[in-house]
């Protein structure tokens, strides 16, 4: 029998969304200095196939929420079972989240960060303001996969724990 709680506070909706399993993704850009900033996300998903649209959200008070407000251009990499010391870096507080890491960059200039099982560069189409978020739309532009031929899980987070999510 599911348990009823009476309110629905911040804890209270945290601890019921860990029941839900979500894929694990960094996503990137360059503040207006042009430094790479990136930060793991897992509010991530599909919208529209056309046109080609994503979406994934910001806390307003994350430290990175310039830099994603002020550049309009992001990519969003979508991480293998392997990657999870990256996703690890890249939410902790680590000031150089890209130090020793060999990136390219993007059409857009955006840093690529290599590994990923797939990496969509993308334009802010709409971003919305929804409660203590920042929902940014994105309009594809380029698509890069892992062309290895036995691709390796991806990774995925669930109760608060990462996990390999197989092929």
């Amino acid at each position: 029998m599911l348990e009823k709680t009476n309110s629905v506070s911040p804890q209270n909706l945290r601890v019921a969304l860990a029941e839900f399993a979500t894929g694990v993704t960094i996503v990137t850009t360059q503040d207006a200095d042009g430094a790479p900033i990136g930060l793991t996300v897992n509010s991530f998903n599909a919208v529209s196939l056309t046109p080609p649209l994503v979406l994934w959200s910001l806390d307003k008070s994350s430290r990175t929420i310039a830099a994603f407000t002020g550049n309009p251009n992001f990519a969003i990499h979508i991480l293998a079972a392997d990657q999870e010391a990256l996703a690890m870096r890249f939410a902790s507080r680590v000031e150089d989240r890209f130090a020793d890491l060999s990136i390219d960059h993007g059409i857009a200039g955006v840093p690529l960060i290599p590994g990923a099982l797939a990496t969509l560069e993308c334009h802010v189409h709409q971003r919305v303001e929804a409660g203590d978020h920042y929902i940014f739309i994105g309009w594809v532009d380029a698509i890069h996969t892992n062309e290895l031929a036995d691709k390796p899980a991806a990774l995925g987070y669930h109760r608060s724990r990462f996990l390999a999510v197989a092929p």
